[in-house]
């Protein structure tokens, strides 16, 4: 047996237990090894009832009286008694309605925080195992398992200490003078530890082992893109000074300290023969489009074409309309034009024709305006708004069918920690631009308890009759029975009947049509929606000045550089913005809420966030392209500063990958994963 053979082929995997793990994505035996445990129960550190100390604990016992009620504002409480044979203690779970039926009358092992609550000592919302009956368990440490699909963690258990039995060994990752020179464990026995450990040293070692190989083959990926990217030769863009100055007196407003020092980072680059490649980090509203407006006006003045490249139709038109009136004094407003898979088809087809005989010099349109049926005349600059980088295909693409590789300019308005941003996007040049321009307007942002929603809607609706708008943003799209938050059906339906029935509501979510979503967004920026009710898919890019008001449903759901992100769509015009976030309870709101109010940096915000939650948090839900670190811990600069400096002396396992097969295929990876977006 070894890491590509198939799950049904390992004892006790049949048909119907087979199909559970296929469901959740696992197939092989490699990817059930890959499956990390998400927490480990220590039977070594169980305690009897009678001396537990408040904090985290662990029990072995029996439930017994289990119950169930609900309470005010439709929360769902399991309780039960667990006993030990001496002593009892009360266990308590929230909105865990499945929690009763699951019980069964056997020995369990819990793990939870005990603690005084409500006036009387319990476990709340403990990790529940339940002991085999044919194993002694009382010595051992048990990985848990996320349960899905169906599968329940001792099942996955037996399964993963079957393969342990017959497998081969786990082939190396890692370079072996890596392995040796760090002190790691091998592959082999890093995974043995992971999910068979002896010890919480075993733990802790194999973590390391595969948080050390995570970030080796994400930043050795990153060496091989940025060879990619030397590999083409690029059109250099000489430095036009008075063109420079003429395009920024013509600003209505003079450029910060921090837009001067990104533009000139810019027009450096381009002027050298191998592609520029960077990434300009900027908050909401710190004027990053002003900064690429003046590098297309550079590459323009060159006799270059210029391409820019938006997420949506939406903003393509956003950014058709802001380029316009900067490019206004520059004489290059009559190349200009927009290609968007709306437009009517002669239109399409008269702008290829212009592209292609170069009487269209600066496009922007979504990522429809990079494919090959487009015969650019002679490209030499691609922005690219809120993708965060240009994947290897896009690359390839633009390669086989251009003589020479365009400069490239990425933005984000997520804000990205120093350290995420040089691990995750290690192959590009990072340009941050920090401080926003004086004057950007205000957004304030409150706290707000369910229980004061009615003064809240008063003052949103105060905001609506002076004419100006308002979001209302949820967490789901329609109803959950496995997750209880606001979703954006009902509370639109609610609304409209209740606190805001005589305002004008809009309905935006996911699951509409791309045509319905630009339709119904176009109606807000008219002014024919006073309320828009929508998913976090207003998060990024949407720009209407007259909304100044926000409230966010469930706040303490998401992260912070997301709700940053959203609230960044008020106060985007002269009025001063208010940002609601209305919590899920009444409890006193968390110091990772009250940050929120305190401070209105999103580096700052990103970088607590990633202490607290890690690099999901800061991207809000996970999507495909994005860099999954399950044991990487970014705080870890040693860690951070180790693998980099085995990196930069890998430069003969780059060119020599074909040595390497396992790691080679792991970078494949990688590259596709994470580049190709």
């Amino acid at each position: 047996m070894d890491i590509q053979s198939d799950l049904n082929t390992v004892k006790g995997v049949g048909p119907v237990l087979a199909s559970k793990f296929s469901q959740i994505g696992l197939t092989t035996v490699g990817d059930l090894l890959n499956y990390t445990p998400r927490d480990y129960n220590n039977y070594q550190n169980a305690v009897n009832i009678q001396f537990m100390q408040p904090g985290m604990v662990t029990v072995k016992g029996t439930f017994d009286n289990v119950k169930q009620r609900r309470v005010r504002r439709g929360l769902h409480i399991t309780e039960a008694d667990f006993s030990d044979g001496f002593s009892k203690v009360r266990v308590v779970w929230f909105n865990q309605p499945y929690r009763a039926a699951s019980i069964k009358k056997q020995q369990y092992i819990i793990k939870g925080n005990y603690g005084l609550q409500g006036q009387r000592l319990q476990i709340v919302n403990p990790l529940v195992t339940a002991l085999e009956q044919d194993k002694d368990q009382a010595n051992s440490i048990t990985p848990v398992y996320i349960e899905r699909g169906g599968l329940k963690s001792f099942q996955i258990s037996k399964v993963v200490n079957e393969i342990f039995k017959n497998i081969n060994d786990i082939p190396e990752t890692l370079p072996i003078n890596v392995v040796n020179n760090y002190k790691l464990l091998d592959r082999s026995t890093a995974y043995k530890y992971l999910h068979l450990p002896s010890s919480n040293k075993e733990i802790e070692q194999a973590k390391q082992r595969l948080a050390f190989e995570e970030l080796y083959i994400v930043m050795m990926a990153a060496q091989k893109m940025r060879q990619l990217n030397k590999s083409a030769p690029a059109k250099p863009i000489v430095f036009n000074q008075t063109v420079a100055q003429n395009f920024v007196t013509s600003l209505p407003f003079a450029l910060t300290p921090d837009q001067k020092q990104v533009a000139w980072q810019i027009l450096k680059d381009m002027q050298k023969t191998e592609p520029m490649n960077r990434l300009i980090e900027g908050d909401v509203g710190s004027g990053k489009t002003v900064v690429a407006a003046l590098a297309t006006v550079m590459a323009l003045d060159a006799g270059l074409q210029v391409a820019i490249v938006a997420p949506t139709e939406l903003l393509a038109r956003q950014h058709y309309q802001t380029i316009k009136n900067l490019l206004d004094h520059t004489g290059h407003v009559k190349n200009i034009r927009i290609l968007i898979g709306s437009l009517k088809q002669k239109h399409k087809k008269d702008t290829h024709q212009e592209i292609k005989t170069n009487n269209a010099t600066c496009i922007i349109g979504t990522h429809a305006i990079l494919q090959k049926n487009i015969k650019w005349n002679d490209l030499g600059l691609v922005i690219i708004d809120e993708q965060h980088r240009f994947g290897v295909q896009q690359r390839q693409s633009l390669h086989a069918t251009l003589p020479t590789m365009p400069h490239i300019l990425c933005m984000t308005a997520t804000p990205i920690p120093r350290s995420l941003a040089l691990t995750v996007y290690g192959e590009l040049s990072i340009s941050i631009i920090a401080k926003p321009p004086n004057q950007k307007a205000n957004i304030l942002t409150s706290i707000t308890s369910p229980n004061s929603t009615a003064q809240m809607y008063k003052e949103i609706r105060n905001q609506l009759n002076m004419g100006h708008q308002a979001y209302i943003v949820c967490p789901l799209i329609e109803e959950s029975t496995m997750l209880k938050a606001p979703s954006a059906q009902e509370t639109y339906k609610t609304l409209s009947q209740t606190e805001l029935k005589n305002y004008k509501l809009g309905l935006l979510h996911g699951k509409l049509k791309p045509d319905q979503k630009e339709e119904i967004m176009q109606q807000f920026i008219d002014k024919k929606i006073d309320v828009l009710v929508s998913t976090t898919v207003i998060e990024v890019g949407v720009d209407v000045p007259n909304a100044t008001e926000m409230v966010i449903l469930g706040a303490d759901r998401f992260g912070l550089a997301q709700l940053h992100q959203l609230r960044g769509r008020v106060g985007r015009g002269t009025q001063e913005g208010h940002c609601y976030l209305l919590m899920t309870d009444s409890q006193k709101p968390t110091p990772r809420m009250q940050v929120m109010t305190n401070t209105s940096d999103g580096f700052k915000l990103a970088e607590y966030d990633l202490k607290l939650r890690g690099p999901g948090a800061i991207y809000g839900t996970r999507q495909h392209g994005e860099i999954d670190l399950r044991y990487v811990q970014l705080t870890d600069h040693k860690l951070i500063a180790d693998v980099r400096l085995a990196v930069d002396k890998s430069s003969d396992v780059l060119e020599n990958l074909i040595q390497y097969p396992y790691l080679a295929q792991k970078i494949q990876r990688a590259l596709k994963l994470t580049y190709l977006n």
